[in-house]
């Protein structure tokens, strides 16, 4: 079977779908009765091939060129690929040997959908929803990339699959710069990058998906938080902290256990029979904050800011790095206001979200997540609202002008989304942070507050996040600047590099000096030479380099020889033009060293 993504460029989807079937093909032609077909679909950037090996087949990336060769005949043969509708029982008889294929039968008979198989010339058959381009001609260029083992669905309760990953654009040319691309985000790997400058690191014996952060990396988790509250700080937000497990009860309330109970760790307590779950998201327990009291329309809008950390139970082959892990913090924000307040609330959120982008230099843009028109069971709260909801959303990007995409499917189950999506260096993006104007939380949970007339009126709930989870964010970071972070956020400032150990003195008076000031300094006073040392900086990405010798020793000024981390030698000057330098990068949070 071959799912299938929608992809802005169809042309180009179809295409890379064609390729997949194939490669399968071209599998199937050098490997007959060596593995069964699972499934095969396009992705954004490529497709991929997943299958069951038989005994003891395997195939490595050493074969590639072998596969690459049979895909290229089967390309230059011309074949034409054609659809063609058939039967539950046709379908099963053309598979019968294939218990993947039967399994995506039992779900198109259970939803009763039709069955459709697309035909590679007369020789390859598959299941498949489709498109696809008219004949294999119209693939111009393709590469395999890589292999990696998957779980069937996802599920590390299903049996391990080998997966195959290539990719197809329209020329050469378009290849060649994603093969370009591909390096450069090797190099920019953040799971690399964590290791190579000792930002953090993941333990089995602690568990997949769960972050361990060294003191250089909780510096920045820390730093990226402490940024967010001096901003929001100053729009009126309070800081709350709110407990990392809750009884059943109140995710039974939100529509949590109903709706995302897979996604939630259950927590058992040995002295009670009580349900309890570790927490997905604050907004629940925030509710409770606010009916902890009575509330008056002049106490509104009340905001309150939480930076807890969060659960979710996700599947094993889904964890990335930071990018999507099992434990993570978000810059979260609820806000309880009344609906005459909403307009003002989201943009005051949309103006500082700007600010922060702008700060690290990111471009985005937004994604209008809705609802899903063929799932309604999803989503909870009279639909009547939730058109009034994502109208009122449209407008809101429209009035603060922001450029966005629609994203049917990806609303939360309580309320659309005005998703951010960050650009990295290499165009890739990653949602960062949310606004979400919500109308359900607060009826569920029966919030109110007496407005001016003396009447009980539900609150409207805005769920705002700004870079949303910092480790993600940190991942965008790292990636984004391949490790050579801003000078304001780098966990080591400044690093100095006594040419022998006749300036070690001189090297700690300068320390001093530059820790009072703020500046996080380390001195290398390893027994190595001054060019070794001066490789070890580099690589560790520390913005400045301070090499002190016996002319810098003897200065009156505190002379020092300043080189960046990119190579460039800013020859020799006072330490105070230094500092005055460095504190102003600092201060307005500059992305540029000293030119």
């Amino acid at each position: 079977m071959c799912s299938q993504r929608i992809n802005p460029n169809q042309k180009l989807n179809n295409i890379r779908h064609s390729a997949e079937h194939v490669l399968t093909q071209a599998m199937l032609r050098l490997y007959p009765d060596k593995f069964l077909m699972a499934m095969g679909p396009s992705t954004d950037n490529g497709f991929y091939f997943d299958f069951e090996p038989i005994n003891d087949f395997k195939i490595k990336e050493e074969d590639f060129p072998k596969i690459e060769a049979e895909m290229q005949k089967i390309i230059d043969e011309n074949l034409s690929i054609t659809r063609k509708e058939i039967t539950v029982e046709e379908a099963r008889g053309l598979f019968k040997n294939n218990p993947y294929k039967q399994e995506w039968l039992d779900l198109i008979q259970s939803r009763n959908e039709p069955v459709s198989v697309y035909y590679t010339g007369d020789e390859f058959v598959d299941l498949c929803v489709g498109p696809h381009v008219e004949s294999t001609s119209e693939i111009k260029t393709f590469k395999l990339l890589s292999i990696a083992g998957a779980y069937w669905h996802g599920d590390e309760k299903n049996k391990m699959l080998t997966r195959i990953y290539g990719t197809a654009f329209e020329n050469q040319e378009e290849l060649n710069e994603y093969l370009k691309n591909l390096q450069e985000a090797a190099k920019r790997d953040h799971r690399k990058l964590g290791r190579e400058l000792d930002l953090f690191t993941f333990s089995d014996l602690v568990g997949s998906g769960l972050p361990l952060f060294t003191p250089k990396g909780a510096f920045i988790r820390r730093s990226l938080n402490e940024f967010i509250e001096s901003l929001q700080t100053k729009k009126g937000y309070s800081q709350v902290w709110t407990p990392q497990i809750a009884k059943a009860k109140l995710f039974k309330i939100s529509g949590h256990y109903d709706k995302y109970k897979d996604d939630m760790f259950h927590v058992v307590s040995n002295y009670s029979e009580e349900e309890f779950f570790l927490k997905p998201m604050n907004c629940p327990q925030h509710t409770q904050i606010y009916a902890s009291q009575q509330r008056s329309y002049r106490d509104l809008p009340i905001k309150y800011s939480d930076f807890a950390m969060l659960y979710r139970d996700e599947k094993p082959g889904e964890l990335n790095g930071l990018a999507r892990v099992r434990s993570f913090s978000q810059d979260d924000c609820h806000i309880f206001c009344r609906e005459d307040q909403v307009d003002q609330e989201i943009d005051t959120a949309l103006q500082m979200t700007k600010q922060i982008m702008e700060t690290f230099g990111f471009k985005y843009r937004y994604r209008l997540s809705t609802r899903d028109p063929q799932h309604p069971e999803k989503y909870l709260g009279d639909p009547k609202v939730w058109d009034k909801v994502e109208k009122w959303a449209v407008q809101i990007m429209e009035r603060n002008n922001i450029e966005y995409f629609d994203g049917p499917g990806e609303a939360a189950f309580y309320a659309p989304k005005m998703d951010l999506m960050a650009t990295d260096a290499l165009g890739r993006e990653w949602q960062l942070s949310t606004v979400q104007i919500d109308f359900v939380m607060p009826e569920r949970f029966d919030l109110n507050y007496t407005d001016n007339d003396g009447q009980k009126k539900r609150p409207v709930m805005i769920h705002r996040a700004v870079i949303g989870s910092a480790e993600r964010f940190m991942m965008v970071l790292l990636e984004n600047f391949a490790g050579s972070l801003p000078v304001w956020i780098s966990p080591v400032q400044a690093k100095i590099i006594p040419i022998t150990d006749k300036q070690m003195e001189y090297a700690q008076n300068l320390s001093n000096i530059l820790e009072d000031n703020g500046i996080r300094v380390e001195i290398d006073d390893k027994a190595e030479t001054m060019q070794n040392k001066i490789r070890t900086a580099t690589a560790e990405k520390i913005p400045y380099l301070l090499i002190v010798g016996g002319r810098e020793a003897l200065s009156e000024d505190n002379q020092v020889s300043v080189r960046q981390r990119n190579g460039e030698d800013l020859g020799t000057m006072p330490l105070a033009g230094f500092l005055t330098e460095i504190k102003n990068q600092i201060s307005t949070k500059s992305l540029n060293l000293i030119k």
